[in-house]
């Protein structure tokens, strides 16, 4: 049995991509969308969820390139003085496995995003994280259990077989394959919630157009497969900034029927 859900990342950001994953979900077949709570169009994202009965919204948390929502005052170890996360994941993952004050900060901001999310009160589908931050085991620890205290049910594990990449003739590199290995320590940390089989979004991340999902699906594995995107009806200044090469309109276009 093969099951494909189509899901969007970045719900919250920017009115344009909130318009898209309204448009994709009442037209298409994007069922489900990942709200960045700290987001400066968060508050229309969850106007329009509420009117979706037939979207399944979750927790898009934010810990690394984006605004936190405990702002710098409380968060001075781990983001700048505007507030935001930094760019540098590596250097904030070092952080927060090494520094204890960096932990106490990076769980009280979980605590927080998950908080945010419940007093929209909208339903906890699931939960992710902004870049897969979540692989990074003090972030998987800590947001697993406050997620739980949310009642939490389903986790992303952006687990990408290297073998179907390679079908879609994609050069699998050694970082590649490690990235999936790697996976394995996060669905060990999930036990118990319910998680996609596999996860694709990775390798075209910001160019899941529609000749790429149309050349995938003929080799999706068994299971349930989650095929994120990042859509937009309109590459505001907000994008272009943030995500300079990334395809949002043709990515919109993909989910539409």
């Amino acid at each position: 049995m093969r099951e494909v859900i189509f899901s969007a990342d970045d719900f919250g950001l920017t009115e344009s991509v909130n318009e898209a994953v309204e448009q994709a979900n009442r037209q298409g077949r994007l069922t489900q969308a990942s709200l960045m709570v700290a987001a400066p169009a968060a508050a229309d994202a969850v106007r329009r969820a509420k009117a979706l009965p037939g979207l399944n919204v979750g927790l898009h948390l934010v810990l690394v390139d984006g605004d936190s929502l405990l702002g710098h005052e409380r968060l001075p170890h781990i983001t700048g003085p505007d507030g935001r996360f930094s760019t540098d994941q590596a250097g904030l993952g070092v952080k927060y496995f090494f520094s204890p004050a960096a932990r106490r900060e990076l769980r009280a901001e979980i605590e927080a995003q998950f908080a945010a999310f419940a007093a929209t009160g909208l339903p906890l589908h699931h939960a992710d994280a902004h870049k897969h931050m979540h692989l990074h085991p003090t972030v998987a620890r800590m947001m697993i259990e406050a997620g739980r205290k949310h009642g939490l049910k389903r986790l992303r594990i952006p687990a990408e077989p290297p073998a179907v990449m390679a079908a879609c003739g994609e050069t699998v590199s050694f970082g590649d394959r490690a990235l999936y290995a790697w996976t394995r320590l996060l669905r060990l940390q999930a036990r118990g919630l319910e998680v996609p089989d596999q996860v694709f979004g990775i390798k075209w991340s910001g160019h899941m157009t529609r000749e790429r999902i149309k050349k995938l699906l003929p080799l999706l594995p068994e299971g349930r497969t989650e095929i994120y995107t990042h859509p937009a009806t309109a590459r505001d200044d907000a994008l272009v900034k943030l995500m300079p090469d990334y395809e949002h309109v043709a990515e919109f276009e993909a989910l539409l029927k």
